[in-house]
């Protein structure tokens, strides 16, 4: 099998807008990183396996040429002392522990300083996905079946069956293959859309060969690490900790706020005027879709903030169907944006993989996500999650 990640580059580019913020702020930071699948009726045989250790043992080989370094430098927010620390940088395959040892066939975890390991998720993600479907099944045959999909979507863009306005695709964690993704995002850029426009990619690789603009500014990871990593911090206050910090990094620039880290409630304790004039929106990874933009919305109007000024980015396991509706909805009361991944990356005869490698720890202390929705959290320890629980509720009923 080819290599899979064949440039640093390809990753998503909050890896990087997270990975500057790290580097300037939190460098002494370490962190654990644990791989799950979601998936009940999916195994990785012991040969998919010593593939994917071949795979991440040859990602870990790479380092970033002077062409890359100068096609980030040419972001408008990344800094020179960043892009001379990645001239250094490379990944370590001492950070990894990859086995059998889990009922899916596959178990990995990394640990290291949070600057390495929050590296390492998509690349190692892509890679799973890409040999268990090679390997799994008949490639050639899931890759026809992608590329008819995917003509058949592009067409009710083109038809106007579907609008859904500014979009962008978020795919590379959970895509078919490198040649699948590459494919989508040359095929969106070169179609006639209708009303819908393709704006970008967040795989930085992709981006910078197909000319197009890269995408992406936080994960949840940044809400949870620094929020709950620092021992003496109050875990309900994480969201104020990660605002104040990412404002010291960027300033207005690279400004859209995730809301749903510990809920998108109190959340809203700590988006108030100074943060939600700062940043230029906020994005939506959980819950009703239509329920977290009209909340949103009235909570900029309660701020004197016009909401038609502002970004409602939407993410959570979008196709072109439900972002037409969200887009109907609130085209109009502010402006609209989308971030579609494996419905554009991987849709194929086959069912995609639900898997995820998430910080399971920071500082040798629990970090949990407790967000909008029951199931899309990952954490060892329950008693941890109870305790995250009790602080957030303790805040919403006190704090006035």
């Amino acid at each position: 099998m080819d290599l899979i990640i064949s440039s640093l580059l390809e990753t998503d580019l909050y890896k990087f807008s997270m990975g500057q913020a790290i580097y300037h702020n939190f460098p002494d930071y370490t962190t654990t990183w644990s791989f799950k699948c979601r998936n009940q009726d999916v195994h990785f045989t012991p040969e998919m396996v010593d593939e994917i250790k071949r795979q991440i043992y040859a990602y870990c080989d790479l380092s970033f040429t002077e062409d890359e370094l100068e096609y980030l430098s040419k972001i408008k927010w990344m800094k020179k002392s960043y892009i001379d620390f990645l001239r250094l940088w490379h990944p370590r395959y001492e950070d990894f522990t990859i086995t059998t040892d889990a009922a899916c066939g596959l178990a990995i975890e990394t640990n290291g300083t949070w600057l390495n390991t929050s590296m390492y998720e998509i690349p190692t993600l892509a890679i799973v996905n890409e040999v268990y479907f090679r390997m799994n099944y008949d490639y050639k045959e899931l890759y026809a079946s992608f590329e008819e999909k995917l003509t058949e979507k592009i067409k009710l863009l083109t038809e106007g069956t579907y609008n859904i306005g500014a979009f962008s695709e978020f795919g590379l964690r959970r895509r078919l293959s490198a040649q699948a993704q590459e494919l989508a995002v040359t095929r969106l850029r070169d179609s006639d859309l209708g009303a819908s426009k393709f704006v970008g990619t967040s795989n930085v690789y992709l981006a910078k060969k197909c000319n197009v603009t890269p995408v992406g500014t936080m994960a949840h990871e940044w809400i949870m690490c620094v929020g709950q990593g620092n021992h003496k911090h109050n875990p309900a206050y994480s969201n104020w900790y990660a605002l104040e910090y990412w404002v010291k990094e960027y300033g207005i620039l690279n400004g859209t706020a995730l809301t749903d880290a510990i809920t998108t409630d109190c959340f809203l304790r700590d988006f108030q005027l100074t943060y939600s004039t700062l940043f230029s929106g906020v994005r939506h990874d959980s819950g009703d879709p239509i329920e977290w933009g009209e909340k949103m919305i009235k909570h900029y109007e309660s701020l004197g903030i016009d909401p038609k000024t502002k970004t409602l980015l939407f993410s959570d396991s979008l196709d072109f169907e439900r972002a037409s509706n969200i887009f109907a909805h609130f085209n109009g009361k502010a402006k609209v944006a989308f971030g579609i991944g494996t419905y554009i990356a991987n849709d194929t005869k086959e069912p995609a993989l639900n898997i995820v490698m998430k910080t399971t720890a920071c500082n040798g202390q629990d970090v949990a996500k407790i967000s909008d929705v029951v199931g899309k959290g990952m954490c060892k320890n329950p008693e941890y999650v109870e305790y995250l629980q009790r602080c957030i509720d303790w805040r919403m009923e006190h704090e006035a």
